[in-house]
Protein backbone atom coordinates (compact mmCIF):
# COMPACT_ATOMS: atom_id res chain seq x y z
CA UNK A 1 0.00 0.00 0.00
CA UNK A 2 1.22 3.45 -0.85
CA UNK A 3 -1.55 5.28 0.68
CA UNK A 4 -3.99 4.75 3.27
CA UNK A 5 -6.12 7.11 5.40
CA UNK A 6 -8.42 6.37 7.55
CA UNK A 7 -11.25 8.83 9.30
CA UNK A 8 -14.05 7.86 11.62
CA UNK A 9 -17.25 9.74 13.17
CA UNK A 10 -19.32 8.86 15.17
CA UNK A 11 -19.61 5.31 13.51
CA UNK A 12 -18.89 6.27 10.38
CA UNK A 13 -15.78 5.41 8.82
CA UNK A 14 -14.04 6.79 5.19
CA UNK A 15 -10.89 5.48 3.96
CA UNK A 16 -8.87 6.26 1.42
CA UNK A 17 -6.44 4.06 -0.04
CA UNK A 18 -3.65 3.26 -3.27
CA UNK A 19 -2.55 -0.25 -3.35
CA UNK A 20 0.97 -1.58 -5.22
CA UNK A 21 0.97 -1.60 -8.97
CA UNK A 22 0.68 -5.09 -10.59
CA UNK A 23 -0.21 -5.77 -14.01
CA UNK A 24 -3.20 -3.87 -14.03
CA UNK A 25 -1.90 -0.94 -12.37
CA UNK A 26 -2.17 1.02 -9.01
CA UNK A 27 -5.97 0.52 -7.89
CA UNK A 28 -7.13 3.31 -5.88
CA UNK A 29 -9.94 3.26 -4.20
CA UNK A 30 -12.32 5.06 -1.62
CA UNK A 31 -14.52 3.13 1.15
CA UNK A 32 -17.38 4.35 3.03
CA UNK A 33 -18.48 1.92 5.92
CA UNK A 34 -16.64 -0.65 4.62
CA UNK A 35 -18.78 -0.07 0.88
CA UNK A 36 -16.03 0.35 -1.50
CA UNK A 37 -18.33 3.53 -3.55
CA UNK A 38 -15.19 4.46 -5.91
CA UNK A 39 -12.65 2.13 -7.12
CA UNK A 40 -9.79 2.41 -10.40
CA UNK A 41 -7.22 1.04 -11.80
CA UNK A 42 -4.53 3.38 -13.22
CA UNK A 43 -1.99 2.83 -15.16
CA UNK A 44 -0.32 6.78 -15.36
CA UNK A 45 1.91 7.80 -12.24
CA UNK A 46 0.80 11.35 -12.66
CA UNK A 47 -2.66 10.44 -12.49
CA UNK A 48 -2.52 8.07 -9.37
CA UNK A 49 -0.46 11.09 -7.78
CA UNK A 50 -3.43 13.49 -8.31
CA UNK A 51 -5.67 10.90 -6.58
CA UNK A 52 -3.65 10.97 -3.59
CA UNK A 53 -4.19 14.79 -3.63
CA UNK A 54 -7.49 14.28 -4.02
CA UNK A 55 -7.48 12.16 -0.86
CA UNK A 56 -5.35 14.05 0.70
CA UNK A 57 -7.54 17.26 0.61
CA UNK A 58 -10.57 15.18 1.07
CA UNK A 59 -9.36 13.92 4.44
CA UNK A 60 -8.47 17.44 5.48
CA UNK A 61 -11.71 18.71 4.49
CA UNK A 62 -13.29 15.45 6.69
CA UNK A 63 -11.04 16.08 9.62
CA UNK A 64 -12.34 20.15 9.73
CA UNK A 65 -16.10 18.91 10.01
CA UNK A 66 -14.94 16.83 13.18
CA UNK A 67 -13.65 13.67 11.61
CA UNK A 68 -10.76 12.10 13.47
CA UNK A 69 -7.88 10.13 11.83
CA UNK A 70 -7.66 6.41 12.67
CA UNK A 71 -3.71 5.45 12.73
CA UNK A 72 -2.64 1.78 11.99
CA UNK A 73 -0.13 -0.25 13.63
CA UNK A 74 2.52 0.46 15.67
Amino acid sequence: MIFSKTLRSDEHVREFVVDEADERGWQVREEQDSRVVKQAWIQDWHRVENAMMVFALEAVQLQRAGWVEVRSGP
